[in-house]
């Protein structure tokens, strides 16, 4: 019995950390798409991004400002299904993102060649709910926050948004997200369902159930907000199809 119960009190704890399952091992054939000295397969404004120390640095100005979002944006494919990896940190003057399923928008602002639009996995350096990495928004779209991290939801057909679970609290969140540090990412896309990881371990799933806004395949690229100067860095990209 006291084992048994000792037991017990263990999946209490862990319940109340509020990890979820620990991130699948990557995909088979996993392709690494930055290779640490450039940015070769990459389009971006040139007076925002580059690579230092073998790391992607993005980073805007008093001198230097982004006329609007604009974004580094992966050349060498589209994104379907598939699994994707990678490393930031950023710092807190402002937001980034990483864009998946998206599209390009050639047509815009002319000082700003490097627009997409669609889903975006938040980056942000804060450990307050809920306002942290890791929820869903639509980036130039019509439904803001579309999933917000802990929660296991979906926006069905008539575009409603249903959540039944959550995967994750505030309380394990600050144990799992390095404040000021680097942190890894996965995001795993299979039909029109999503899931993101943070430091291994699953905090959001999503399934998009709507016929016009749901995203299946598009282009995946690397955010600088518009407004205050900010910075974000990027290492380990790779990907994989599934």
């Amino acid at each position: 019995m006291i084992v048994r119960f000792a037991t017990f009190l263990s999946m209490i704890a862990f319940a109340t950390c509020g990890f979820a399952q620990d991130v699948p091992p990557e995909a088979a054939g996993m392709k690494v798409i930055f290779n640490g000295k450039d940015l070769t397969g990459w389009d971006g404004n040139p007076d925002l991004w580059s690579v230092k120390d073998g790391i992607i640095h993005g980073e805007t100005t008093e001198e230097k400002k982004a006329d609007g979002n604009t974004f580094l944006i992966w050349k060498d494919g589209k994104v379907g299904d598939f699994d994707l990896r990678l490393t930031f940190r950023c710092n807190a003057a402002n937001n980034s993102g990483i864009q998946y399923r998206s599209k390009h928008i050639t047509d815009g602002n002319p000082k700003n060649k490097w627009v997409v639009r669609g889903y975006q996995h938040e980056l942000r350096n804060e450990v307050g709910f809920p306002h942290i990495s890791g929820f869903i928004y639509d980036e130039g779209g019509k439904r803001g926050r579309i999933c917000l991290v802990g929660e296991k939801g979906s926006w069905d057909k008539d575009g409603k948004k249903t959540e039944n679970s959550s995967l994750i609290d505030e309380a394990g969140w600050k144990k799992l997200f390095k404040l000021d540090d680097w942190n890894d990412v996965a995001i795993i896309a299979k039909g029109n369902n999503v899931k993101h990881y943070m430091n291994g371990k699953l905090i959001l799933d999503f399934t998009d159930n709507h016929p016009e806004w749901t995203l299946k395949e598009g282009v995946m690229a690397l955010q600088l907000h518009a407004g205050k100067p900010m910075w974000a860095e990027f290492k380990n990209i790779r990907i994989g199809a599934l």
